[in-house]
């Protein structure tokens, strides 16, 4: 017996059971087409059709069917479309958007932070050892921390200029107080002979070429840290608010709002269909794709790096330590530089001065300190930062399956939107993402590339450059030949030597704090924090008042005395 062919009755009900799933074929009445765009506050009411039309004005949402739209509420959906993918895009990246941002203001605000508790530490410094030099040394001081921020923050400004000026300036201070120690001034005219000729006669030896090494190196890292935070979020942004092309809006409008002319207000477009638009319009930001991943490949290493070689909490609050082993090493060769001073500048006019103390605060609040093992360590908030940033490496490449998934397209198995009809499954062929796969897109036409688009895939470029250190500086070798706060030793620092391990020079100790992030609470600074204990050759001590130097000075007495002797018996 041959197969039944069904009835023109059952096909009319499944025809009515479909229609009844996703809204009506044909609606008596656009009432509920009126109460949507009411809803959405896409405009006036006034012109909408009470009840089904012929939609011959229609450019996009054509239909054989009555239509309940009209030309004017076709322009109105257009606009609403736009604004609703930009709308869905500024979602899907919120979370993105938030960890970057808070985490680069977390990180300005600990860098600042850091910055004043140097300064803090320098000023000090001299506060507590070189009292009468403490009012000019702090502006100096200040000055020199002002530019370590404006570096740290963007400015083009330079590390080497900046250093040599702090010890151009510093000089004069030094001569009239450390070595040559009596209460008196000198002329501003003598003064700046002195900081014009600190460069040629090296009162602090090759200390301000060392500290320019390691600012250089401790600095750059961080702020391309920075840069690259706040490029990550102009990313964001620019791939948020996108200019869509007039082929890509009309796909957007005819996948989102087309269904609504019919009456179908609740339908939401098939899957394929969906990712086929949407991918069409997202085709030039699917090429940030392989650039992005690069970034948090590079910003990675970076901060990796940052924990060892450029760690920027040692060198800048160990700064201090080298500014004292630059006094030392000018105070032990004080008549040499006395000499050298009086051929260049002549003997200086000296005219008595009242010492003019401390200015500097030494109850400065807000910079209270925490352990190494403070889980609030720059180098475990980066860590963590990277651990999280990482989850969205994936983020371009996958956006529009993200969108469509999450936001737009019907569940599977459920009637859909095809750009025509309601349907239980889209049959065009699904395109892949990226601009040479929209050849077969049947959905949208992409035509070219996005310049705006361009424009940050060359800045990502760029910054991946910065961020894998190939603009860096190259430090090999130093060999850097200083005088310490040791009795006078000299001392040789190599290309092996790391910022982690000190490279502080001359055996100085070195202060290891960390600020914690961003909940720092007011405190004093300790000055017990800032002194620290010398270790010389001979396991004597001292600190940094520099005043502890008797066990070398006595043994170079004794074997002045034996030469001199040995001397007369010769003679």
């Amino acid at each position: 017996m041959g197969r039944k062919s069904l009835s023109p009755g059952v096909l009319g009900l499944g025809v009515l059971l479909l229609a009844a799933a996703s809204g009506a074929a044909e609606p008596p009445s656009c009432e509920s087409v009126r109460k949507v765009f009411q809803l959405r506050q896409l405009g006036s009411l006034r012109g909408i059709p009470e009840s089904p039309r012929a939609g011959l004005d229609l450019q996009v949402c054509t239909s054989k069917n009555p239509t309940c739209c009209t030309k004017k509420m076709e322009e109105r959906y257009q606009t609403a479309v736009k604004q609703d993918i930009q709308q869905v895009l500024q979602t899907a990246s919120a979370t993105l958007k938030f960890l970057i941002s808070r985490n680069a203001a977390a990180f300005q605000e600990n860098f600042e932070m850091l910055i004043r508790l140097a300064e803090n530490y320098t000023s000090t410094l001299f506060c507590s050892t070189y009292r009468n030099m403490a009012a000019e040394a702090t502006t100096h001081v200040r000055e020199f921390f002002t530019d370590v921020g404006l570096f740290l923050f963007g400015t083009d400004v330079s590390t080497q200029e900046f250093v040599n000026r702090f010890f151009d300036t510093l000089f004069p201070a030094v001569y009239k107080h450390v070595i040559n120690p009596s209460l008196t001034d000198i002329s501003v005219e003598y003064a700046e002979c002195l900081r014009l000729v600190r460069r040629d006669i090296r009162p602090f030896g090759n200390i301000p070429k060392k500290a320019i090494g390691q600012m250089e190196r401790s600095l750059l890292p961080s702020r391309t840290f920075l840069q690259a935070l706040n490029l990550g979020i102009e990313v964001i942004n620019t791939t948020d608010h996108l200019h869509f092309s007039k082929d890509c809006s009309r796909a957007l409008l005819r996948m989102q709002y087309c269904p609504h002319c019919q009456g179908l207000t609740l339908s939401k477009p098939c899957m394929g269909y969906c990712l086929n638009v949407i991918r069409g319009c997202l085709a030039n930001v699917a090429e940030v794709d392989l650039h992005w991943r690069g970034y948090i490949q590079s910003l990675e290493k970076l901060s990796n790096a940052m924990s060892g070689t450029y760690n920027i909490e040692h060198v800048l609050l160990n700064f201090h330590s080298l500014v004292n082993d630059a006094l030392e090493q000018a105070r032990i060769n004080g008549p040499e530089l006395s000499e050298q001073v009086n051929k260049v500048c002549g003997p200086p006019v000296r005219k008595p001065a009242m010492s003019p103390g401390c200015s500097f605060d030494q109850n400065i609040q807000g910079l209270k300190m925490f352990s190494r093992d403070s889980e609030e360590t720059l180098a475990n908030r980066r860590k963590e930062f990277i651990s999280h940033l990482r989850l969205y490496r994936a983020f371009y490449g996958g956006l529009a399956d993200q969108l469509c998934g999450n936001e737009l397209a019907a569940a599977d198995g459920l009637p859909c939107w095809n750009g025509e009809d309601v349907v239980r499954s889209y049959t065009h062929r699904v395109v892949g993402s990226g601009i040479k796969a929209q050849s077969a897109n049947p959905e949208v036409k992409v035509k070219g590339t996005d310049p705006v688009i361009n424009q940050i895939i060359d800045k990502l470029k760029h910054i991946i450059q910065l961020l894998q250190g190939k603009s860096f500086p190259k430090y090999h070798k130093w060999d850097l030949q200083q005088t310490g706060s040791g009795g006078g030793v000299h001392e040789e620092i190599s290309g092996d030597c790391d910022d982690e391990d000190g490279c502080a020079g001359s055996g100085s100790g070195e202060i290891k704090r960390v600020l914690k992030s961003v909940d720092w609470m007011p405190d004093k600074t300790n000055l017990s924090d800032v002194k620290q204990i010398h270790q010389t050759n001979d396991d004597s001590t001292s600190d940094t008042t520099g005043r502890a130097y008797t066990t070398m000075a006595d043994c170079m007495t004794v074997m002045l005395i034996i030469l001199v002797t040995l001397f007369l018996v010769l003679w």
